[in-house]
């Protein structure tokens, strides 16, 4: 029986299935985007990816809070 995820998490199956890339991808261009702070982040990737605003929300979530949340397997 596999746990579901919780927290950011939660999204990333959605996020995955509906921007065709891993998650691990997403924080990788997080970490080099060169923009600092929750609001911006979220605004790069709602203008730059056309990413959704609770999907753009989770993973900046996730990525500015390292150890907050259980590991993702994808991350």
């Amino acid at each position: 029986m596999t746990t579901q995820p919780k927290g950011p998490a939660a999204y990333f199956p959605s996020i995955e299935k509906t921007y065709g890339r891993p998650i691990a991808d997403w924080l990788a261009d997080l970490a080099a985007c060169g923009i600092d702070g929750h609001k911006p982040q979220v605004e790069w990737l709602k203008t730059e990816h056309g990413m959704g605003h609770g999907h753009a929300t989770a993973l900046v979530t996730y990525y500015r809070n390292p150890g907050k949340w259980p590991a993702y397997e994808g991350a």
